[in-house]
């Protein structure tokens, strides 16, 4: 009875991914020590893409109810209450607008360049790591390199050592020299697209940040046109 179940389809196919994985996990591990520079570059990608993602899209999401409340609190001069709103709400656009209402009373041009200052920290935030994901997306083919180096090493080495040319004498080397260009390429890679994907968010979120700055300004010119 137990045969006729290990025999099973159900049971077979299970055996054939179990094994399927483990052939994965024994290929990765034939990359050698490489494999572990590579293994960390690939998790601070991971890192970085995800915690930066959520930033940049909280920072980003609409400012619609926010704008018209700050809109109406000047109009009806309630500075205390607009001031207020921008200190309970976290997002980039409040903390620039806060410093713009500060600077309420004096010259345009000097409440524009407080602005466009606490503008740039504010993008400077968003930014963050970023620029390690495109160094992750140049060295970490350059380790799949270095692993292939290492893989030829040991290859001449393992004929000398032998004396034989044969697959099997050299399938170790090539392990090592295949995988490690493999894997660096597939990290360096996936750097290379999170880096302009979260460039992307955060361009758009500049832009939004602009547009919204420019129209309080515009409020602020509003008596005296």
């Amino acid at each position: 009875m137990l045969q006729f179940l290990l025999q099973t389809p159900l049971a077979t196919d299970t055996a054939h991914k179990a094994h399927e994985a483990m052939s994965a996990l024994d290929i990765i591990l034939k990359g050698g020590i490489i494999m572990i520079p590579i293994a960390l570059l690939s998790m601070v990608t991971i890192y970085i893409f995800i915690e930066r993602y959520f930033a940049v899209r909280k920072s980003s999401l609409a400012e619609v109810n926010f704008m018209n409340n700050i809109r109406e609190f000047i109009r009806e001069g309630k500075l205390d209450a607009a001031n207020s709103l921008c200190k309970s709400t976290d997002k980039p656009i409040a903390r620039m607008i806060e410093k713009g209402l500060y600077r309420i009373g004096k010259p345009i041009k000097e409440i524009e360049e407080s602005i466009e200052i606490v503008g740039k920290f504010e993008v400077y935030n968003l930014e963050k790591n970023v620029s390690i994901l495109a160094v992750i997306a140049g060295i970490a083919p350059m380790f799949g390199f270095l692993g292939t180096i290492i893989g030829v090493i040991k290859i001449f080495y393992d004929i000398s050592g032998s004396g034989d040319v044969s697959l099997s004498s050299v399938s170790a080397g090539l392990y090592v020299k295949m995988v490690t260009s493999a894997a660096g390429l597939i990290v360096g890679i996936l750097a290379y697209i999170c880096f302009h994907w979260l460039n992307l968010m955060i361009s758009k979120a500049v832009n939004q940040m602009e547009r919204n700055a420019m129209n309080f300004i515009d409020l602020l010119q509003e008596p005296t046109r």
